[in-house]
Formats: structure tokens, sequence, C-alpha cells
């Protein structure tokens, strides 16, 4: 059975609340349970983490290269500047573990400054724009290539 981590950086907590106009009015807690659902239709397990430290993310994306799990990474402002993320997204990659860019916006039909990703380059896909789809659209094509 695969195991799929959905990990989110910088204020993704605040989900519902922050910004619902660009992100929409749904929880962090109802993407959990969102993603659960799909994963058990799935035949997948799935775990829904986030952290606004980014030395937190940086540890469980070295565990998911050393154990080899695949991982749906909303890396939020971190996605624009931090080479911390792409060098661990790397090293994910890099050991053979898919490892997908989600945004739940479109970045590139909002400021400038978040047209540009540190991520993608080493990431194995990104999938934007589609609000919580965008997550369960990465958890479906996990489960595919996952190990």
């Amino acid at each position: 059975m695969t195991h799929v981590l959905v990990l989110n950086g910088p204020n993704l907590g605040t989900l519902g609340t922050r910004e619902p106009e660009i992100y929409g009015s749904e929880t962090l807690d109802d993407l959990r349970a969102l993603l659960e659902a799909d994963a058990a239709g799935l035949g997948a397990t799935v775990e829904v983490r986030q952290t606004d430290h980014e030395g937190e993310l940086l540890g469980w994306l070295h565990a998911a290269a050393r154990e080899k799990t695949p991982v749906a990474l909303n890396a939020g402002a971190w996605t624009h500047y931090s080479i911390a993320v792409h060098d661990a997204v790397q090293y994910v990659t890099s050991s053979g573990v898919p490892l997908i860019e989600v945004h739940i916006s479109n970045p590139h039909a909002r400021e400038t400054f978040r047209h540009t990703s540190v991520i993608t380059a080493v990431a194995t896909g990104v999938i934007a724009g589609f609000g919580f789809d965008s997550y369960r659209l990465a958890l479906a094509q996990l489960t595919r290539t996952g190990q």
C-alpha cells in the first residue's frame, strides 16, 4: 500500500480564514478529510502536515527521501526563494522518490514575485490553480507512481 506525505509550508495552517478569495473557505482539516477519503478509495494512506518552520519541513523531506515516501508539497512562500527547500526537494527526487509541487492558486496569475519557483526544476511535476483539487490530482498521480 502506498503511503503519501502531503506537506504544507508557512501560512497554510490559516486556510479558510486567510485570503479566502484566493485560497477558498475550506480549512486544513477539511483538506485532510478530503485526502484521507480519496486515499482510502485509491488503496493508499495519506498524512497531511503543516509547518511554519523551515527546518521542520526540511526534516520531513529528508525522512521522505530515506523512507522512499512520495510527497505532495505546497511549500507556500518558501517556493519562491528557499534554496534549502530546493536542495531538500532535490534530495528527495534524486533518491528516486516522486515529489509533486502543489499550489492551490495559480502563481503565474498572481504577483510577479510568485512567478518564480526554486522547486519546479527539481520536482517530479507541478499541479497548480485547481484549489484543493490540485492536491487530489497530485495524490492520484503519486499513488500510481508510488512505491
